[in-house]
């Protein structure tokens, strides 16, 4: 077994390995990410997965129910941190099945992905308490920086993990941004970790203070400009786990399932055949680190993505 295998082994099981194999795997997946382009192309068929916010062993649930890797091909849409209490061995099991198998698995960056937001949501904390020290959130936030930004399933699906931005309307832009550093604070990188979907004509300012609101006309012509079919993004929670928005042009896979461990939804994977076919396929929480809680905090976990 090399060493890849033992990590593999040690974080599947949701113990956290030690801070120098972090360092290594992380120089490790460094050079892999280095060498991918803003916009990463595959094939079918994969599958898609959207928001886990280190809820681990919902990871673990959405394995069993859609495949092992690398049996699928999976696309994961970004924000692996955060909110959850399993940041470190989320985000590390991703990277190393992306070193294990670099094509069978599309990493790409949410707004989570980020130096300034993970010291407030909660994964630069979760580092600090499990190993003492800072390094090892310093090793994977570097490793963030070199995410790609999208990834186009057979020429025809966008996947990304926001949506779009009033700067960008070729593909050829896309390849064209520096992602290699922190999140800004505006502009086309940030739009596209940040914005969301909305019923309206076209672009309007975001309640969250970064990004905007595209509405169904932008998409059209996105997606003619480009030759496109379908926009997939995550971002926002989805009760129902997906929703499908604008005559099926748009859609959003939320799969992190009982959203901070009290929003009760449910989770879901977008599946796509070597045709293109979707299937959506539902999964629930597992039964570890999660109980029940009032209905009324749904209300609460709206505002929580």
């Amino acid at each position: 077994m090399d060493s890849i295998d033992q990590f593999l082994e040690t974080v599947s099981k949701g113990a956290y390995p030690r801070e120098s194999e972090v360092m290594k795997l992380c120089q490790t997946a460094h050079n892999i990410l280095d060498a991918e382009a803003n916009t990463h192309v595959i094939r079918a068929p994969c599958t898609i997965v959207g928001d886990i916010h280190a809820q681990f062993f919902d990871l673990i649930e959405m394995f069993r129910v859609g495949g092992e890797v690398p049996d699928v091909n999976y696309v994961f849409m970004g924000d692996y941190v955060d909110r959850g209490h399993h940041g470190v061995e989320t985000f590390l099991l991703l990277v190393a099945l992306k070193v294990k198998y670099p094509t069978r698995v599309v990493l790409l960056r949410g707004n989570h992905e980020s130096r300034q937001i993970t010291q407030v949501y909660g994964f630069y904390d979760e580092c600090l308490r499990k190993y003492g020290s800072v390094n090892v959130w310093r090793y994977c936030t570097e490793v963030f920086d070199l995410l790609p930004l999208v990834c186009v399933v057979e020429e025809k699906i966008l996947c990304v993990h926001a949506g779009l931005s009033p700067m960008i309307s070729t593909m050829s832009q896309m390849d064209a941004i520096e992602r290699r550093c922190e999140v800004p604070h505006e502009g086309a990188m940030c739009d596209l970790l940040w914005s969301d979907p909305e019923d309206i004509e076209a672009w309007g300012l975001s309640p969250r203070g970064a990004g905007y609101l595209y509405g169904e006309e932008v998409v059209r012509t996105f997606l003619e400009t480009n030759r496109l079919e379908l926009l997939c993004r995550s971002h926002q929670l989805v009760m129902e786990g997906y929703k499908v928005m604008f005559n099926d042009t748009l859609v959003t896979v939320w799969s992190a399932p009982n959203y901070c461990y009290r929003c009760m939804n449910v989770a879901s994977i977008l599946e796509l055949d070597e045709h293109l076919n979707k299937n959506f396929k539902l999964f629930e929480a597992a039964r570890t680190m999660h109980t029940t809680i009032e209905p009324s905090c749904r209300i609460f976990c709206r505002g929580l993505v």
